[in-house]
């Protein structure tokens, strides 16, 4: 991150906790979802992170060697490790250091203000019993679990809750280390299967051993993951636009044969994304899928699996229309996280939209490129009926409060609906993959994101963009047939809406029209019989009152 950037946080960050105040949060929602000054005045470089995984105990015990830029003298840190995990010790150059404890929030304090310009480095051990995660993904911490066979089958999931319930760690998506080593001790017989790339491993005199897996890419915290379990592996390549592919699938021994076949879905998914987005942004890291006790995550590198061998949403169609059935929905859906949210990584939860719209509207994608247009409109406007309009895509910035799951249905809808605005595909596919090329590894704001659209399309893109993430109406082109006359509008809309769309009026041709908040009147030559708006348009169509 930029220096200025930085600076400019630690001004601001004075402002979050009055902010945050006034809004139905507590002062830990703000501690996590917040740039505290604690956190604004060191960038994040490295993480050495290893841990001793006591599967009978459901415990860890660990270490991690945090290395940082000095941005600014500052003599206090602040590490995020939740409860009922605890930091046992800290080390700086040989040295203790002193540190306090607010809840899921640790307040380190080094013996002198740090040096600007200075990399530097701290040891944090920590061990302890982890949440358990009730209902994994969705809320997060660690899945303990058995296999058909009765072997460990353990795995980490912890987007939105944060990766300090099972590590300690600066547990903010704003900054990322450049690389990452990750270093697991599994039981014996077992496997761990964690991020990037498997450097060694170590063989220790009790049976147990030791993963060192190394990313060499920046990493957002909840992408890292580690999965322990009795593996079946192989792999395979796929040249792609970057030359060849590394691909890595572990799956549970009982499933190796039936996965072989299945997971096929993965060299389908990766060429058809690289070719709507671009190079897969992680050739170093190569690509791996790995069978998991719960339904799946975007973890980078590492994209975890438990769909259970069915095609669709484990065996559902989210569209009803049958095109949900040709394919695995978590191996694409996921697997499209490795552009939209590993290489592109939102600033701060509330922008989570740009994770899951983007992920959502990939999954037609993905249809467009193996079975045609048609069917990837077909499949996002059947997605519609899941759509719940009760609050807004945007959460509440500061606070690690992400916006209505609508991001997903609704936010495909609105991109596939601005791809059907701009006409132009080839000009789509341009956008969506100069996102990916000139946002390539960072992390991003929803205006960022707006702005690049709306730069690159040559579209005032303000209103469109205010009416789908920020309003909960859909606009509804409002129409009166008067004889040869047709009048119209939009109703339910955000200041400035106009966006135009395409209506077929009669039998005849579709037309452009370009409704705004006012009646206007277009003549035809005969008498007006039918009015329907292009379904391609997420938005609805009335008589007037």
């Amino acid at each position: 991150m930029k220096n200025s950037l930085i600076q400019a946080l630690i001004i601001n960050a004075i402002f979050i906790t009055l902010q945050a105040n006034a809004q139905p949060f507590t002062r830990q929602d703000t501690l996590r979802g917040s740039i505290t000054p604690e956190r604004a005045w060191w960038d994040l470089s490295y993480y050495d992170l290893a841990i001793d995984v006591d599967v009978e105990g459901k415990s860890l015990k660990g270490t991690n060697t945090i290395y940082f830029f000095v941005i600014i003298p500052q003599q206090v840190m602040q590490i995020d490790l939740q409860e009922p995990l605890a930091i046992t010790h800290v080390d700086y150059k040989g040295q203790k250091l002193s540190y306090t404890r607010e809840g899921n929030v640790y307040h380190i304090r080094f013996p002198y203000p740090l040096v600007a310009g200075d990399r530097d480095k701290i040891t944090i051990q920590y061990e302890g019993v982890p949440v358990v995660a009730v209902r994994p993904p969705w809320d997060g911490g660690l899945t303990w679990s058995k296999d058909d066979n009765d072997n460990p089958f353990v795995a980490t999931s912890c987007q939105g809750l944060g990766a300090s319930v099972w590590w300690p760690c600066k547990d903010h998506m704003y900054d990322e280390p450049d690389s990452m080593l990750i270093r697991i001790t599994a039981p014996p017989s077992l496997t761990d299967v964690s991020n990037g790339r498997l450097r060694h491993i170590d063989y220790l005199p009790d049976g147990r051993k030791t993963f060192h897996w190394f990313v060499s890419n920046p990493i957002n915290n909840y992408g890292v993951n580690l999965n322990i379990g009795r593996y079946a592996h192989w792999t395979d390549t796929i040249h792609g636009e970057k030359g060849v592919l590394d691909m890595d699938f572990y799956v549970l021994q009982d499933n190796y044969d039936k996965a072989r076949e299945h997971f096929k879905d993965a060299h389908r998914t990766i060429k058809a994304f690289e070719y709507w987005f671009g190079p897969y942004p992680f050739y170093e890291d190569g690509y791996k899928l790995v069978e998991v006790p719960y339904l799946g995550m975007e973890h980078q590198s590492c994209v975890t699996y438990g769909n259970k061998y069915q095609m669709g949403y484990l065996g559902r169609d989210l569209s009803s229309t049958g095109w949900g059935l040709k394919w695995d929905f978590i191996i694409v859906h996921e697997s499209a996280h490795e552009w939209w949210a590993n290489n592109i990584t939102y600033k701060d939860i509330a922008d989570m939209w740009i994770h899951e719209s983007f992920a959502n509207y990939a999954e037609s994608l993905y249809l467009d490129y193996h079975f045609g247009q048609q069917a990837a409109s077909d499949y996002v406007i059947g997605t519609r009926r899941t759509i719940m309009n009760n609050e807004p895509i945007i959460g509440t910035y500061n606070v690690n409060k992400e916006g209505s799951g609508d991001m997903y249905p609704k936010g495909g809808n609105m991109l596939h609906t601005l791809r059907t605005w701009i006409g132009d595909d080839e000009k789509w596919r341009s956008v969506l993959r100069g996102l990916q090329r000139d946002f390539y590894h960072q992390t991003v704001t929803t205006e960022q994101i707006e702005n690049y659209i709306a730069t690159q399309t040559g579209k005032d893109l303000k209103a469109f963009f205010n009416q789908y993430l920020r309003d909960t109406r859909i606009p509804v082109v409002e129409y009166e047939m008067k004889g040869k006359k047709l009048n119209y509008r939009y109703a339910k809309i955000v200041d400035g809406f106009n966006m135009p769309v395409e209506v077929r009026i009669n039998s005849g041709d579709k037309i452009i029209l370009k409704p705004t908040a006012q009646w206007q009147e277009l003549k035809m030559e005969d008498q007006v019989k039918s009015f329907s708006v292009d379904p391609d348009y997420y938005v609805l169509y009335k008589k007037a009152d």
